[in-house]
């Protein structure tokens, strides 16, 4: 069974398979965040070799501090709006699958912040895709986003992936312009037939939740 462009059924289970992940380079951005975080011990656990690159953990105590990521992987503290910086580390790891997750995340700080924002959230990811392009081992590109890259139409159901691109906000609509850029990229630069395959997106996707994996 084939799952649109993306892959079959197969790869699917696969990629939640210890022996899929099991001695793979994997570079992660946005490792210091708190879904990042839990995505950095997931990955430990499958048997990756993980290397971080993200700012510094974004609040105390954290995540990442209290369940002391930085113990089982590689972690580098730097900018994704550093395009040197972000290439650099990524070109000297040479990671099998690159899952990008760095992001100005907050609605309310895009307002008081939207130069931040879409620096940090489209030219950041610019920058991940540029440096992707010098890493000859890679095989697969995750680029996480969220269900506001969509034109919020409020409506009860949920959206589809031909939805329009919007955002009413800086951050929404950062993360609509982050889908064209990833798509602009994958058709671009990482035609599955030439290079690695672009895997894009993960609308709204939750790694164990927003407070948690453990509460109900």
């Amino acid at each position: 069974m084939r799952l649109g462009k993306y892959g079959t059924e197969n790869d699917m289970k696969a990629s939640v398979s210890a022996n899929f992940w099991k001695g793979k380079k994997v570079f992660l951005t946005g490792h210091t965040g708190f879904k990042g975080s839990w995505l950095a011990l997931w990955l430990q656990g499958m048997g990756a070799q993980v290397k971080g690159f993200a700012l510094a953990p974004p609040t105390t105590p954290s995540l990442f501090e209290q369940a002391q990521v930085e113990r089982g992987i590689e972690s580098q503290i730097g900018d994704i709006r550093d395009l040197h910086a972000v290439t650099e580390s990524m070109v000297a790891f040479n990671p099998d699958i690159l899952i990008h997750m760095a992001a100005q995340p907050l609605v309310r700080l895009s307002y008081r912040e939207p130069v931040e924002t879409y620096s940090t959230n489209v030219m950041g990811t610019v920058h991940v895709l540029e440096a992707a392009r010098k890493c000859p081992a890679l095989r697969a590109i995750v680029n996480v986003t969220t269900d506001k890259c969509y034109e919020n139409q409020e409506w009860e159901w949920g959206y589809r992936e031909n939805e329009p691109m919007g955002g009413h906000d800086p951050y929404s609509n950062s993360k609509g312009c982050v889908e064209l850029v990833t798509s602009a990229y994958r058709n671009s630069f990482f035609n599955i037939e030439h290079s690695a395959a672009l895997a894009w997106h993960a609308p709204a996707m939750s790694l164990g939740g927003a407070i948690g994996p453990t509460t109900g």
